[in-house]
């Protein structure tokens, strides 16, 4: 009992504890950098930084997260319909993602759509892969498209003033806001239509097709050019014999 009670003793003691625990910590550390699993279930995986930052979320439909800008994550209930993955950029902003989702609804019709996208900096997608099929309908395209120069922070916050307007007045502040903003132009479209056409599309900055190339679903080619207003120049169209 004199022993336990012994100063000399006690330090002694003390300090093996100390190194005995540092020693357990940085074991545990360099098992965690190491570690190997075989199959992981999971509901959501944020993959971060060491300073926290989130660069690429892994998630469940139910879990899906919302927009993310500048490390901050915004609500988007919109986003409760497909499991997939987001990127993120260095500084926490989105830079596209890849979504998934198929279903048969009650009346047998199919729901099946992909999406794999990718953004301009701070900004919405400017490429994207889409492949689908609603009801009979199958689709599968590659878009390009322009976006504008100012950080989409910009939409977002006109976005929560002009849901605060009656819906009749909404779609007047979105024309003002867009008279300075350039939004969601469309530069090229190449794919399969739901009426079983495939085609090309090329439209200038402003969005409005001057070239489209195609194969209607009786097999007739198809080659067009258009005009500013969208009137056809030139139809190479039909078949020669």
């Amino acid at each position: 009992m004199k022993l336990l009670s012994n100063p000399r003793f006690l330090a002694v003691y003390s300090g093996v504890l100390t190194i005995t625990f540092v020693a357990v910590v940085l074991s545990g550390a360099v098992i965690v950098r190491s570690q190997t699993f075989g199959i992981i279930t999971a509901r959501r995986i944020n993959i971060v930084e060491p300073d926290g930052t989130v660069r690429l979320t892994i998630s469940n439909r139910a879990d899906f997260p919302g927009a993310w800008n500048r490390k901050k994550e915004y609500p988007r209930p919109d986003r409760r319909d497909a499991a997939g993955m987001l990127f993120m950029s260095e500084e926490g902003s989105e830079q596209g993602g890849f979504i998934w989702g198929a279903s048969q609804l009650p009346d047998g019709s199919i729901q099946n759509h992909a999406h794999l996208s990718f953004d301009q900096y701070e900004e919405n997608q400017i490429f994207a892969i889409d492949a689908g099929q609603e009801g009979k309908e199958k689709f599968s395209r590659i878009t390009m498209t322009d976006q504008g120069d100012f950080p989409i922070e910009e939409k977002r916050k006109a976005n929560e003033e002009i849901e605060k307007l009656s819906a009749s007045a909404q779609d007047a502040a979105w024309d003002k806001f867009f008279a300075t903003h350039r939004h969601d132009v469309r530069r090229l479209a190449l794919g399969r239509n739901p009426d079983g056409s495939v085609g090309l599309e090329l439209r200038d900055q402003n969005g409005r097709v001057r070239l489209a190339l195609a194969v209607q679903p009786n097999g007739e080619p198809t080659v067009r050019f258009f005009d500013e207003d969208g009137e056809i120049e030139r139809d190479l169209g039909g078949a020669s014999k």
